[in-house]
């Protein structure tokens, strides 16, 4: 389960390396073409826009995958060893119930519904802005299924 975790990481970073290169190189072009050239680029403040959402959302789901996020464990520290593996199975699940309606189903749901909306400059539907939602609630799904399993090889470890 942890190459399949890997190859993700792999991806992830490898993705949004290019979106963050692109980003980069529309900035200088900005700047270039305002202060330079005298004629300001058209496109450049959207797509910028539109990429600090991509980078945004898959640098979350990055961090959720690698367990950087933030955490409350007051109530795991205080629990018996065996309890915990049962009460991160819980989280997980609830989590996973929560990324399934919100960022799959509910992403889903914004990123269909504004296929139609073009954005003003690029002219591209605003839903394939939006789709990284369900996209990155997808790949979250997967962390999660994956830690599920984990948790429960650990659990049958135990009762061993």
């Amino acid at each position: 389960m942890e190459s399949i975790r890997n190859k993700i990481n792999k991806i992830i970073i490898l993705f949004s390396s290019l979106v963050l290169t692109l980003l980069v190189l529309a900035v200088t072009w900005q700047v270039i073409s305002r202060y330079v050239l005298n004629n300001p680029s058209t496109f450049t403040d959207e797509f910028s826009r539109f990429s600090l959402i991509w980078i945004g959302l898959l640098g979350a789901t990055y961090s959720f995958g690698v367990k950087a996020h933030l955490s409350i464990d007051l109530l795991v520290s205080r629990l018996p060893k065996e309890k915990i593996t049962k009460l991160q199975i819980l989280i997980s699940v609830i989590v996973l119930i929560f990324i399934l309606l919100v960022q799959v189903i509910g992403g889903g749901q914004l990123s269909l519904n504004t296929m139609g909306q073009l954005s003003p400059s690029l002219q591209i539907p605003m839903g394939i802005v939006y789709s990284i939602l369900p996209i990155s609630g997808i790949i979250n799904l997967l962390y999660m299924l994956i830690d599920i399993v984990e948790l429960k090889g650990i659990l049958k470890e135990g009762e061993k």
